[in-house]
């Protein structure tokens, strides 16, 4: 008795969760038809890609070490041996294009991962508690969004140093207050709904209910705003570089290398030109993908073309 009325509840339990797979299958493969149902989109993927897989396997991709200064060879045309020539000190050029690719995209990469993590949370805490929290949290974001990011960094910079972790931590702090302002206004359109109003008088802990309730109902847009913020995130670490308070040399960024090179524009225009066209084709490949995933989120931006 007690095998056969067991029976009919494991075979319903295989047959949910299989049709629980086969829904995700499909709506991931909407997700992805949606996405990539502009040919421009591919081309930022495309172009993406190819900046991830150069940062991921530049020791296998360079062919020197960045950092190593060959005398005599100073402000070298590109050659067989020099593929993009040699900077100011000597060093390969294409190396250091290489490696700077790693340095923008870790540092862009973890400084938005972070600011999203800790300003999702933000927000939601906000929406929840409302009261003097909100207001506290509010005005912070009102304070920090007066001054300029720019000056912000700057000022960080000289209490915790420039290195590539340090310039993460600065620029994620930068980029909390976005997320913050954007997740506590979609979770404040959850917390009416009634599966939460039920959730709150069942007596459910406030992390459970935003884990389980708020955050997947409201995470969409954060999603959005987080991958169109790598390509400016970057472009802020690659001007702090430029103007000499960001990465410090001899860890190669693209950003140093442009500054560094701004002197011989007119006797060596590749020598910053290449650094130049690297920066605005990975943040114009980043922008674009960020456009296609938004199309895919947004219910309102499906099947345009």
């Amino acid at each position: 008795m007690n095998t056969k009325s067991m029976m009919p509840s494991g075979t319903d339990t295989a047959a949910k969760r299989a049709k629980k797979r086969a829904e995700t299958k499909k709506n991931v493969q909407r997700f992805l038809r949606t996405m990539f149902s502009r040919k421009i989109v591919i081309v930022g993927a495309v172009g993406t890609l190819f900046f991830v897989l150069v940062a991921i396997f530049a020791p296998l991709i360079a062919t020197h070490d960045p950092n190593f200064i060959e005398n005599g060879q100073n402000l070298k045309d590109p050659s067989f041996q020099h593929l993009f020539g040699t900077d100011m000190y000597g060093r390969d050029l294409f190396s250091r294009i290489v490696y700077g690719a790693r340095v923008s995209l870790l540092t862009g990469v973890l400084s938005v991962l972070m600011a999203t993590i800790i300003g999702t949370f933000l927000g939601m805490l906000a929406a929840y508690c409302g009261g003097i929290v909100d207001t506290i949290l509010m005005r912070i974001c009102e304070v920090m969004h007066t001054i300029p990011q720019l000056a912000v960094s700057m000022t960080l910079i000289t209490v915790l140093g420039s290195s590539m972790a340090a310039m993460a931590v600065i620029l994620c702090i930068g980029g909390i207050w976005g997320t913050l302002r954007m997740m506590r206004a979609s979770a404040l359109t959850i917390m009416n709904n009634d599966y939460v109003l039920a959730a709150r008088l069942s007596g459910e802990p406030m992390v459970v209910i935003l884990y389980k309730h708020v955050l997947p109902n409201s995470i969409s847009p954060i999603i959005v705003s987080a991958t169109q913020s790598v390509g400016m995130t970057i472009l802020m670490e690659s001007g702090l570089s430029f103007l000499g308070v960001g990465i410090k040399v001899p860890t190669a960024s693209w950003g140093s290398i442009i500054n560094e090179a701004r002197t011989f524009l007119l006797t060596n225009p590749l020598y910053a030109l290449i650094p130049c066209a690297c920066l605005a084709l990975l943040i114009i490949s980043l922008n674009l993908l960020g456009d296609g995933i938004r199309d895919a989120l947004d219910p309102t931006l499906r099947g345009e073309s």
